[in-house]
């Protein structure tokens, strides 16, 4: 065959000098017999001669001789079988793969398909029905948000004082006809979570007048306690109103620290801005540098002017450059913060007196609004706020925050009875749009437990 042949032309021109013995004819002869190209009976006279040695410069590959030495039976073989490069296979390979390696195959890439794993040795394994590997799996789309309504938020917020008020009420009305002892009972119970005395007889009143003698299940309970809660609420449920024919409506915020003061202004700044007016902010709690800090941000965030001092400075003084200020820049609305430490009732008092003083001296009507925020977890403290703010600074108007995560959210409806001030917004979280304005009977629905 023509593999024998090419193995003595590797042999002749890389182990043997050209000196040595030449190739003999018949060895030709029995060569071409093999590989099938011509007949063994042919005379061996017929083949060129083979007397003359193949030097090494002559054979420059495995393929045959150089183009400027042509031999017939070596052109035969080259165009019927070429040989494998010379770079890609040695002699001593070509020697002893045989046959079947002649050719071979350039490597190809694995194909990486769904289930199967890439090893180190090139082979592949193909994992069960049911499994992938992680390259071929896609990414699982993200969810759109869910956006809760605002009456959701505030359910979740009053979940603990719902929960807490009426499991109580559940249980107290387990089997049980409405007498005077159990009357009795559900009053204090209402006194307790911190819906007020007023409050709490009107619901007992409506419920005696009702269903006296007679059974009374928890959810009839519910709903003549969410009646009455709305009740009381309506009247105080009012929006903020804002005189714009005065620039800039002036906003003094109080209360004490910790309720909330800073972000209420910064999320009322968000909803003013965003309806395209024009808001600056005034850090008057000159008492603490965080407060100071922080309303430079929010001021920031909403795209609000900020006007600020140094820490200790007179909270007066700031309120009456933030003033000619806002009157020079012409803004819609001005909102003054204040300091709230009422462990020195003596000082507080004088410094928010002050302030009104000097905001008189420039406008007649300044400050238009006196927003009192009140934090919901403090309970009947902040009944006691508002008596002391009321009385400092003319509060006539209520904000209510942290209602979220409380069980004493009651308080709000106790503090609307006692005082009539009206309530303008309540907040439920720390976000921006958890703050909304007050909605009466959303709220003694949502503290009630009832559905919408």
């Amino acid at each position: 065959m023509a593999l024998g042949f090419i193995k003595k032309v590797f042999t002749f021109g890389k182990n043997k000098p050209a000196e040595e013995a030449p190739v003999e004819a018949e060895d030709f002869a029995s060569v071409l017999d093999a590989a099938g190209q011509l007949n063994a009976d042919e005379p061996v006279e017929a083949l060129p001669e083979a007397t003359d040695p193949i030097t090494p410069e002559v054979i420059e590959t495995a393929g045959g001789p150089a183009e400027d030495e042509p031999s017939a039976e070596l052109v035969i073989e080259a165009e019927t079988e070429p040989a494998a490069p010379a770079e890609t296979m040695a002699v001593e390979e070509v020697q002893e793969a045989g046959e079947s390696h002649r050719h071979p195959q350039p490597e190809q890439p694995a194909d990486v398909t769904h289930g199967t794993l890439e090893q180190d040795d090139d082979d592949t394994v193909t994992l069960p029905k049911g499994f992938a590997t992680a390259s071929t799996l896609e990414p699982e789309p993200e969810a759109p948000a869910v956006r809760i309504s605002w009456f959701q938020r505030l359910r979740q917020g009053l979940a603990r004082t719902s929960s807490q008020l009426t499991g109580q009420i559940a249980a107290l009305f387990t089997k049980r006809k409405l007498d005077e002892d159990t009357l009795d009972e559900l009053e204090d119970l209402l006194i307790q979570a911190d819906l007020g005395v007023e409050t709490a007889m009107r619901i007992t009143g409506a419920l005696s007048s009702e269903r006296y003698g007679k059974d009374v299940s928890g959810e009839d309970v519910a709903a003549i306690m969410a009646s009455e809660i709305t009740k009381v609420l309506k009247p105080v449920a009012k929006p903020l109103a804002l005189d714009l024919s005065h620039k800039p409506h002036v906003i003094l915020v109080v209360g004490v620290n910790g309720t909330g003061k800073t972000t209420t202004i910064g999320k009322l700044a968000a909803k003013l801005s965003g309806s395209g007016l024009k808001v600056m902010l005034a850090a008057g709690d000159t008492f603490r540098a965080a407060a100071i800090e922080q309303l430079k941000i929010w001021a920031d965030r909403t795209g609000s002017t900020f006007i600020g001092t140094k820490l200790g400075a007179d909270a007066a003084g700031l309120a009456y450059d933030a003033f000619e200020k806002a009157r020079a820049e012409k803004s819609d609305v001005l909102i003054i913060d204040t300091a709230g430490r009422l462990q020195n009732k003596t000082e507080l008092m004088a410094e928010l007196e002050k302030i009104v003083r000097v905001l008189g001296k420039l406008d007649p009507d300044a400050p238009h609004t006196v927003l009192q925020t009140l934090d919901a977890t403090t309970g009947q403290n902040a009944m006691n706020q508002v008596e002391i703010f009321r009385n400092i600074a003319g509060v006539n108007g209520l904000i209510m925050t942290k209602l979220d995560g409380t069980a004493r959210g009651g308080i709000l409806v106790a503090i609307a009875a006692k005082h009539k001030l009206p309530v303008y917004f309540i907040g439920v979280g720390e976000g921006v749009d958890d703050l909304e304005p007050f909605e009466a009977e959303d709220f003694a629905t949502a503290i009630a437990g009832l559905p919408h």
